[in-house]
C-alpha cells in the first residue's frame, strides 16, 4: 500500500482539501487493517472516485483512500447476466468489458468517467420512466464497515437496499456485483421543440419512450428533445459529424460562449438566444452506452432536485421564473425514472421527474440555486447527494421515509464515525 500526502479538488473546483495522507491499498485485507488502525488512532478516513460530485461528499482531511491500486479481475457471468467488478472501475472501462461479453448496463446517465462505487453510492440516474438508477441494477457489493470487518452483501440481504446508495456514510466499498442487460442498440432521436408543447406532452413523451429528457436555455421558447429508443434503423453518426456536434459545438463553441458571457455579462440573454436557436435535429443508431454517454469538457457547477412526476409542471414552472432572473449561459435539463425501494434514492418510493440547474464554472450561481432550492422544497424535492445543495439533516428526514433507518444501520456500521466529515455532519446529523 503505497501512502503520500497531497491536495484534492474536485471536478468542479467546488470542494478542496489537503488530506494528512492518500493511501491505495492493493486488497481488501489491506483495506480493512488500514480502516482498524485508523479506528484504534481515532482518525477519519474517507474514499474517493473520479471526484464527480459537485459538493463534499467524498472530502478527507485524514485519510483519503483511493482505489485505483485495487484492480481485481472482472468476473463476467454472461449465463445470469452478471458482472462484478472493482469500486474504482470507470463507467467507461464498465461498458467496455461489458460490450466485449455481449452485455450492457439498462441505463446510464449522460457522463462515463465517474467510478462505479462513487455513481452508486450517490444515486447517479440515467432517465427512463420505467428504469431506476445505476443502484437499482446492483445484486451484491463487499464492503468494509467502520470497525474494519469485511461484508458481503447479496441480492436476498434486506440490508442491500440500504448499502447500495451509502453516501459513503456506512463503510468503503471495494466490489459491486451489477445486473446487466444484453447487449443493446439504441436509436438517438434529437431535435428542438417548442417548449410549451414539451410540457404540454410531458407525460406522453415519458410513457411513448425509452428514454427521455429535455434541455431548456432560459429565456427562450425552444427545447432541445432528446429520445433514446432500442427500436429504429437510422445509420450511426459520421465521425466527422459526430465530431463536429459533440466536440466541435458541444464542447469548444459552447465553451467560448461561456467564457463570453463570464467575462461580459450583459450579454447572457443573447448567448442563451443563440444557442437555443443553434439547436438541430439528429437522429442516429449506435452501441447504448456511446448514445447514453457525452463528453463534457466545459466545467460547470450543478444542483439537481427529484419532485413527485405529478408535480413536475409546477416545478418547471418555478425553476423557469428563477432562471429568467439570472444571466445563465447553461440550460435546464430535465429528466425521470421510476419509483425504487433504496432506502437513500432520490426516487425511493416514486416516480420522479427530475431538474439540474447549471451555471458556467466562476459565473455566479448562489442566487439562482438558492431560488430553484425553495422552488423544489415546496414541492417535497429531494437533492442529488453529488451535486449542490444546502439542506441539512433536520429538514430532509421528512422527505426520506427510511432515513431514521438509515442511521440506525449507520451507528451499528460506523459507531464511531470514522467516514464522518462535515458535508455527512450537515446531511445525517
Amino acid at each position: 500500500m503505497t501512502i503520500s500526502s497531497n491536495k484534492w479538488a474536485n471536478w468542479a473546483g467546488t470542494a478542496t482539501t489537503r488530506p494528512r495522507q492518500i493511501a491505495a491499498p492493493r486488497d481488501v485485507d489491506e483495506l480493512a487493517d488500514l480502516v482498524a488502525r485508523t479506528r484504534e488512532r481515532d482518525g477519519r478516513i474517507k474514499a474517493v472516485g473520479a471526484g464527480h460530485s459537485f459538493t463534499a461528499i467524498a472530502a478527507a482531511a485524514d485519510i483519503l483512500v483511493r482505489l485505483d491500486g485495487y484492480q481485481p479481475a472482472p468476473v463476467v457471468d454472461e449465463a445470469a447476466r452478471r458482472v462484478t467488478v472493482g469500486a474504482g472501475t470507470t463507467l467507461r472501462d464498465l461498458n467496455r468489458l461489458l460490450a466485449e461479453h455481449g452485455l450492457a448496463l439498462p441505463n446510464l446517465g449522460d457522463i462515463d468517467v465517474q467510478t462505479i462505487a462513487g455513481a452508486v453510492a450517490t444515486g447517479t440516474h440515467g432517465t427512463g420512466a420505467d428504469l431506476g438508477g445505476l443502484a437499482t441494477f446492483v445484486t451484491g457489493l463487499t464492503m468494509v464497515d467502520g470497525t474494519g470487518i469485511v461484508h458481503r452483501y447479496q441480492d436476498d440481504d434486506p440490508d442491500l437496499a440500504a448499502v447500495a446508495v451509502n453516501l459513503g456514510a456506512l463503510g468503503i466499498v471495494t466490489d459491486i456485483t451489477l445486473q446487466c442487460v444484453p447487449a443493446f442498440r439504441l436509436h438517438a432521436d434529437e431535435r428542438p421543440m417548442r417548449l410549451a408543447r414539451v410540457l404540454e406532452e410531458f407525460d406522453t413523451l415519458a410513457a411513448d419512450n425509452d428514454h427521455f429528457e429535455f434541455y431548456w436555455f432560459p429565456r427562450s421558447d425552444r427545447a432541445l428533445v432528446k429520445r433514446n429508443n432500442r427500436e429504429g434503423h437510422a445509420p450511426p453518426l459520421s465521425k466527422m459529424r459526430g465530431w463536429f456536434d459533440d466536440e466541435f459545438l458541444s464542447n469548444q463553441v459552447f465553451g467560448l460562449m461561456c467564457r463570453l458571457g463570464k467575462a461580459t455579462p450583459r450579454l447572457v440573454p443573447a448567448i442563451t438566444a443563440v444557442s437555443s436557436r443553434a439547436q438541430s435535429a439528429r437522429s442516429y443508431t449506435d452501441r447504448s452506452d456511446r448514445v447514453f454517454c457525452s463528453p463534457r469538457k466545459v466545467r460547470f457547477v450543478e444542483m439537481e432536485y427529484a419532485v413527485p412526476r405529478a408535480a413536475y409542471n409546477e416545478a418547471f414552472a418555478g425553476v423557469r421564473k428563477a432562471a429568467d432572473r439570472h444571466r445563465v449561459v447553461f440550460p435546464v435539463e430535465v429528466r425521470v425514472a421510476a419509483a425504487d425501494d433504496t432506502w437513500m434514492s432520490t426516487a425511493y418510493g416514486r416516480d420522479s421527474a427530475y431538474f439540474a440547474v447549471h451555471q458556467f464554472q466562476g459565473m455566479p450561481y448562489l442566487d439562482y440555486f438558492a431560488e430553484v432550492e425553495a422552488v423544489m422544497r415546496d414541492l417535497g424535492g429531494r437533492p442529488h447527494w453529488g451535486k449542490l445543495h444546502t439542506r441539512a439533516a433536520s429538514d430532509l428526514v421528512g422527505d426520506y421515509p427510511r432515513m431514521a433507518e438509515f442511521t440506525r444501520l449507520r451507528d451499528r456500521l460506523d459507531p464511531d464515525r470514522l467516514f464522518i466529515n462535515p458535508y455527512l455532519q450537515r446531511i445525517l446529523g
